[in-house]
C-alpha cells in the first residue's frame, strides 16, 4: 500500500464508500495516500461492488440500506425509517470501534454515516466528485465538517465552503502500462469504446450501428461491452474484440486514439490524467442529470466531445468519429490533428495530486 509517513497520533478512520467504482475507486487511492500506523475500517451495502474490492485491502462491515427512492408516502415513510436505524447501527459502530473521523465518497452508505457521525461528535470528510452535487451532498453538506469536490462548478454551497481537491484516481492511471497482448496490431488508430457496467445497451446499440465501416477501413475496436449485453457477438471480425469486462482499463485509456464512453466523474478523471480524447455519450437517466454536466464540463475545459443517446444520433456519431479519427485512417499528416488538440485540452482537467490532496484534508482535522 502506498502510505505516507505521518508522525501526527494514531487515529481510527471510517470509509463510507458504496455501490460503484466512482464512489470506491477515489476512496481507495485517497486511503493509500493516509499514514501507516492509522486504523481504517470500511462502510459499505450488502451485494454491491465493494464486497468484490474491499476485502483484500481493509475490513469491510455492511449495512443493509437503499436510498430514498418513490414518491408514496407510505413507501418514503418506511425507508426513512430504515434511514434512522441504520444510522443508529452506524452510531453504535462507531462508539465500539472509537471511530476518530469518518470519509465518505458517497453511495448508499453515505447518508446514515454522516447523520450518526454528527450525532456522535465527530470530524466527517465528504467528497462530491460530480458537476451536480448528489442528494446526500446537498441535504447533509453541513452537518459535514469539510466538503472536497473534483471539479469546480460543484463547488457552491450555501454556508460551507468546498475545497476543490479533484478526484483521486487509482496509481496505474498515472504510471505508463504495458499495451496489453490481445490487443489487434496494425498501423491503424484503436477506437475504444466503453459502455460501462450501468445502461451500457444503449450506448451499445449505437455504437454497433456504425462499427462496420470503421472495421472496413483498419481501425482497431475495444468494446468493453458490460456485462448485461444481449448483442455481443452480432458482429464477428478480426479487429474487434468485444469483452463484458476488463482489468487493464488504465492501458486502455493510456494507448487508445480515441475513447467514446459514458460520462461518470471517475471516468472523466482517469481520462484527464491520461490526456486520452474522448467523445462523451452521458447517460440519459443517470439522477440529476448528472452526466450531463459532467460531461458539459469536460468539453468546456478539454474540448471532449458530447454525443446524446438517441438511435437517430448513430450517424451524427459516425461522422464525428470519422472526423476525429479519419486523417489517421487516411495516414494523412495534419499539421493539427484533431485528436491531438484534444489531448493537450484534456490536461486542463487533470489533477494529479488529488489523492494527496483529500488525504491531507483529512489528516488536518485529527
Amino acid at each position: 500500500m502506498d502510505f505516507v509517513e505521518n508522525k501526527s497520533i494514531m487515529a481510527n478512520l471510517l470509509v463510507a464508500a458504496s455501490g460503484t467504482g466512482g464512489h470506491i475507486f477515489p476512496a481507495l487511492a485517497t486511503v493509500r495516500k493516509m499514514p501507516r500506523d492509522w486504523k481504517y475500517y470500511w462502510l459499505g451495502v450488502p451485494k454491491r461492488l465493494e464486497n468484490q474490492i474491499v476485502p483484500q485491502h481493509y475490513p469491510l462491515y455492511t449495512v443493509d440500506i437503499k436510498g430514498i427512492q418513490g414518491h408514496k408516502p407510505l413507501v418514503k415513510i418506511l425507508q426513512y425509517l430504515k434511514l434512522l436505524y441504520s444510522s443508529i447501527f452506524v452510531y453504535s459502530f462507531l462508539r465500539n470501534k472509537n471511530i476518530d473521523i469518518v470519509f465518505s465518497t458517497g453511495g448508499y452508505i453515505a447518508a446514515p454515516t454522516i447523520l450518526a457521525a454528527y450525532w456522535y461528535g465527530i470530524p466527517v470528510v465528504l467528497h462530491e466528485s460530480n458537476a451536480v452535487p448528489g442528494k446526500v451532498t446537498r441535504v447533509l453538506n453541513q452537518a459535514c465538517t469539510k466538503i472536497a469536490v473534483g471539479l469546480q462548478e460543484s463547488a457552491q454551497f450555501p454556508n460551507i465552503t468546498a475545497q476543490i481537491t479533484g478526484t483521486p484516481v487509482r496509481n496505474s492511471f498515472s504510471l505508463l502500462q504495458a499495451i496489453p497482448r490481445w490487443i489487434p496490431i496494425n498501423d491503424k488508430p484503436m477506437l475504444l469504446i466503453v459502455g460501462g457496467s450501468q445502461g451500457a445497451v444503449g450506448l451499445n446499440n449505437m455504437i454497433r450501428l456504425i462499427i462496420p465501416r470503421f472495421l472496413k477501413v483498419g481501425c482497431r475496436i475495444i468494446h468493453i461491452t458490460g456485462k448485461n449485453d444481449p448483442n455481443v457477438g452480432q458482429i464477428q471480425h478480426p479487429l474487434l474484440i468485444e469483452r463484458p469486462f476488463v482489468s487493464e482499463i488504465s492501458a486502455l485509456f493510456q494507448y487508445a486514439d480515441l475513447v467514446v464512453t459514458r460520462a461518470g466523474a471517475g471516468s472523466l478523471s482517469e481520462l484527464s490524467i491520461c490526456c486520452t480524447p474522448t467523445v462523451f455519450i452521458p447517460f440519459p437517466y443517470a439522477t440529476d442529470k448528472h452526466q450531463d454536466a459532467n460531461a458539459c464540463c469536460a468539453s468546456e475545459s478539454g474540448n471532449a466531445i458530447i454525443i446524446w443517446q438517441h438511435p437517430r444520433m448513430s450517424q451524427n456519431l459516425a461522422i464525428t468519429l470519422w472526423k476525429l479519427l479519419g486523417p489517421r485512417l487516411r495516414n494523412t499528416e495534419l499539421q493539427l490533428d484533431p485528436l491531438d488538440i484534444i489531448s493537450a485540452s484534456m490536461k486542463n482537467l487533470k489533477i494529479y495530486d488529488a489523492d494527496i490532496r483529500l488525504a491531507s484534508l483529512i489528516r488536518d482535522l485529527v
